[in-house]
């Protein structure tokens, strides 16, 4: 009795220090709007507003992955090689006039496919987590450059189009929609399920959890599954978005998704995070990309600026980790 009391007053004590920062960093997101919305008046236009969710819904979808990886103490470095290699696997399909859910599901399972390969040289070959991704980002996009022989594939059918890139609901485009459908679908996962408690628990203290019977590997291998499958449903938008399926698509990805992620609060470390956090996170990385346009600062520049605000967020989480030590 006493060790699930002790169990329950460390989860409230995790969720009152979740919802503090989850505060702090929606403070900042509107700090930015505000002084963007005095620096620049087109920036709260609906044309604007609505670019900046379109902008910022794969980096979602696919940080949303990230989170999860992250919470384990792992890292993921395969996420824009993964998007581009499912992205042409499934132009590739509708190509060969697959049916669209079929054409989906392909590409689906190719993300899915990349994460178990992840997961199992990581647990059951004891590779790093650094490693092992950092090889599977070559091998995908050597291999999407293979299977496309370096062109592009064009020319897909309208409903996936609309329904992956320019459709939308209202004034919300859809590859909005799916962003949040995803998050709803995550922030079930991890905070409603076992597999999600089982995620915090294993970065947290990977031997105390492995003591305490929790299916380790299982677990691992189901979260870099779970993060693959996110990274090839970013790569499907980005495919409706584009109306293209590029071999060299998704560059830098991985380091949007680990900055969101890691800006809205989840902990390199391991065992701390939210959904939540992560999806302030892509919306400061696009609201702060959406500002350096309208300023009309050059695309070298934002790649300084963005660096720094991932390097900054990093400092701040290693602060955060002293402190608590």
């Amino acid at each position: 009795m006493a060790t699930e009391g002790a169990a329950t007053t460390s989860r409230a004590g995790r969720s009152q220090r979740l919802r503090y920062m989850a505060l702090g960093i929606g403070l900042v997101l509107m700090g930015l709007c505000v002084l963007l919305a005095l620096i620049s008046p087109y920036f709260l236009t609906q044309q604007n507003l609505t670019n900046v969710l379109l902008q910022s819904s794969i980096n979602t979808i696919v940080a949303v992955g990230m989170t999860f990886v992250i919470l384990t103490a792992g890292i993921d470095l395969g996420v824009g090689s993964v998007v581009a290699l499912s992205g042409v696997v499934l132009g590739g399909a509708m190509k060969a006039d697959v049916p669209i859910p079929g054409a989906l599901a392909v590409g689906l399972g190719v993300g899915a496919l990349t994460g178990f390969i992840n997961g199992v040289l990581i647990t059951k070959g004891g590779v790093p987590p650094f490693i092992a991704t950092l090889g599977m980002m070559s091998v995908a996009r050597g291999l999407a450059l293979v299977y496309t022989k370096g062109q592009s594939l064009y020319v897909f059918p309208a409903t996936f189009l609309e329904f992956f890139g320019t459709g939308s609901l209202g004034p919300v485009p859809m590859p909005a929609l799916i962003a949040a459908a995803t998050v709803a679908a995550a922030y079930f996962l991890l905070g409603h399920t076992r597999f999600g408690r089982y995620a915090f628990a294993i970065g947290g203290n990977l031997e105390a959890a492995r003591l305490s019977g929790i299916r380790v590997d299982a677990v691992l291998i189901g979260v870099y599954v779970l993060a693959g499958v996110t990274y090839a449903l970013g790569g499907a938008v980005l495919v409706g978005r584009l109306n293209s399926a590029q071999p060299i698509a998704g560059m830098g990805y991985e380091l949007d998704a680990i900055a969101a992620a890691v800006i809205g609060g989840t902990s390199l470390s391991g065992g701390r995070g939210s959904v939540g956090g992560t999806v302030i996170g892509a919306l400061i990385m696009g609201v702060v990309r959406n500002g350096l346009n309208l300023m009309n600062v050059s695309s070298y520049v934002q790649q300084v600026v963005i660096g720094s605000v991932i390097v900054l967020a990093v400092l701040v989480d290693r602060v955060q980790k002293a402190h608590r030590d």
